[in-house]
């Protein structure tokens, strides 16, 4: 099985489902776990911590 077939399984669903408003919260939701990740090592953790 490939790697980005559940990418193209997701793609093909909002094509065909005409489910256009999951893109923004999908896209919030990777933004938000590659901040996560990479602020955990940094200065900036408690920060981004103490907003949840």
């Amino acid at each position: 099985m490939n790697r980005f077939s559940i990418i193209k399984e997701f793609w093909q669903f909002l094509r065909e489902r005409k489910r256009w408003w999951l893109v923004p919260i999908v896209f919030f939701l990777l933004l938000l776990g590659v901040l996560l990740v990479f602020a955990k090592g940094s200065a900036l953790a408690p920060f981004i911590y103490s907003l949840f």
